[in-house]
């Protein structure tokens, strides 16, 4: 179908957050769009849910994965599902404003473009807003991307008819960022649409040991799956961290 877009989202035990998730898409403007949910293998309710809600809206579809895979897997499920030209991105427990798959999609076609993504709000587990805006840069290369992953996965969006399918490695964490690279491998620039498209939801701790687990997933990113030097990962590893330290600066 022309233009539709292909909406992929993991679930993992996230009855809680579902609904809410879920009324962000269908209250969106671009009707065009089909929403195709995967459950990773969930013990709460979350895949119920999901089926819930395909019983109540035909653009909706769900597939179950036999065991806990993690998220990569299940939206490389999704995407394997997806019939849309765009592909676009939305964990369960996050959301978008209505008017964000019209203007993304419209932003896209009006400048040819391949890849794009936006500017999000974060808030807290629940729901509170924390008076936080992420404005990444207007234009990033895959240089760029190295130095920081600056593109939220809840607003970014790929137009499969140019590019092809395209899909996230098999790691457990770091996987979307694994996506960016390899898409900014295709086309020469990402292009954000400089407006509040989406809400992140910021959940769980950043204790040490979860903060010394992301680096070494980082850290494979580089080296396995990129395929970069030693010494050319260990630029890239010390680049996100300076990032890092840089916005836990900036945001108190």
């Amino acid at each position: 179908m022309e233009d539709l877009v292909s909406i992929i989202t993991p679930v993992y035990n996230c009855e809680a957050f579902l609904p809410e998730a879920a009324r962000s898409v269908m209250e969106q403007t671009w009707g065009n769009w089909e929403w195709i949910i995967v459950d990773d293998g969930s013990v709460d309710g979350s895949f119920d849910l999901a089926r819930s809600l395909a019983e109540q809206d035909s653009r909706i579809r769900t597939e179950r994965l036999e065991s806990n895979m993690g998220p990569a897997a299940a939206r490389n499920r999704a995407i394997d599902m997806a019939k849309g030209r765009f592909i676009a991105f939305l964990d369960c427990d996050d959301l978008w404003k209505p008017e964000k798959l019209e203007k993304q999609v419209g932003f896209m076609l009006e400048g040819v473009i391949g890849f794009s993504y936006s500017y999000y709000e974060v808030i807290d587990e629940a729901g509170a807003p924390l008076d936080r805006t992420v404005r990444p840069p207007l234009k990033l290369t895959y240089r760029d991307m190295l130095r920081k992953n600056h593109i939220g996965c809840l607003t970014a969006i790929y137009d499969a008819a140019a590019l092809g399918k395209m899909y996230m490695p098999l790691i457990r964490k770091r996987q979307d960022y694994g996506l960016w690279l390899q898409i900014l491998k295709r086309v020469d620039f990402a292009h954000c649409l400089p407006e509040v498209l989406a809400v992140y939801r910021l959940r769980g701790s950043s204790v040490s040991s979860e903060k010394m687990e992301l680096l070494r997933y980082n850290w494979m990113l580089f080296r396995e799956v990129e395929g970069l030097s030693f010494f050319v990962s260990l630029r890239c590893l010390l680049w996100n961290i300076g990032n890092k330290v840089l916005d836990e600066v900036r945001n108190g």
